[in-house]
């Protein structure tokens, strides 16, 4: 029998809890250690309409990126869609685990899957934060390099590879080829990116002035959207948990779309 319990401890030595932000909030945020699991649910996100898919397939367990309580609760009534997320896997047993930041800085987390998906090579850690167990080094961001080509033949192949309806985008200078990636928000990062010569920085939630600020440094400065950029990690979660567990039902969240729409 498979509890709640195992699968966090297995979940934690892909990702430890040590490699989180400070402000963050990620681990068992709902439910029970004890609780028996055989079947898994695998999202980025643990919204309500993924809390309901879990309870429909018969899911003890979600497994999400994001957590579910992130900020203190200031109430815990069915007015909002979290706390009725909460509220229903409360009533159904169900629990919800979540890695977060450690997952978007640890190897083979987040930013692995996106340098992977985007196809980098000689991927390294840019400015690591320390080294785990295994003396690999971890940290945010990754930087890979891709055969030289004009950024609209790479802007494609981002758009392409991550199934984004669209891409916002500045242009630098030159061709791109040394690139630097950090799924969701991290436009705040690119003068580590700019100090490291990349010419290239593929992120989302990037900010007016940061679009800026690229193209004054020259850099190639492209936005695919938080979910775009983080739900390759997603599927690396369902095949670690189903080859650790085989016994177990592990499947990853058919319900779970970006809710972003381009108007085009």
């Amino acid at each position: 029998m498979i509890t709640v319990g195992q699968v966090l401890t297995f979940l934690n030595t892909l990702a430890s809890p040590s490699m989180k932000m400070d402000w963050d909030n990620v681990g068992l945020l709902c439910g029970d250690k004890n609780t028996p699991v055989t079947k898994i649910l695998v999202a980025l996100d643990p919204f309500y309409h993924v809390c309901r898919e879990a309870e429909e397939i018969g899911a003890q367990l979600i497994v999400t990126h994001h957590p579910i309580i992130f900020r203190p609760l200031a109430h815990l009534t069915a007015e909002d869609a979290t706390s009725r997320g909460i509220m229903l896997l409360c009533a159904k047993g169900i629990s919800a685990i979540n890695a977060h930041t450690n997952l978007d800085q640890a190897p083979g987390g987040v930013n692995d899957a996106l340098a992977a998906t985007l196809g980098l090579e000689d991927v390294q850690v840019l400015n690591p934060a320390g080294t785990d167990e295994m003396g690999r080094p971890w940290g945010l961001l990754r930087v890979g390099a891709v055969e030289k080509q004009p950024l609209e033949d790479f802007l494609r192949l981002v758009k392409e590879r991550l199934g984004c309806p669209g891409l916002r985008y500045t242009q630098g200078q030159g061709s791109v080829h040394r690139v630097a990636v950090g799924g969701g928000s991290c436009g705040s990062e690119l003068p580590l990116v700019a100090a490291a010569g990349c010419d290239t920085f593929v992120t989302a939630d990037v900010k007016y002035n940061d679009f800026w600020l690229a193209q004054e440094q020259g850099i190639h400065l492209i936005d695919a959207g938080h979910y775009y950029t983080e739900n390759p990690v997603c599927a690396v979660l369902q095949r670690a948990l189903q080859e650790k567990f085989p016994e177990l039902s592990v499947v990853l969240s058919q319900s779970h779309r970006d809710c972003t729409n381009f108007f085009l």
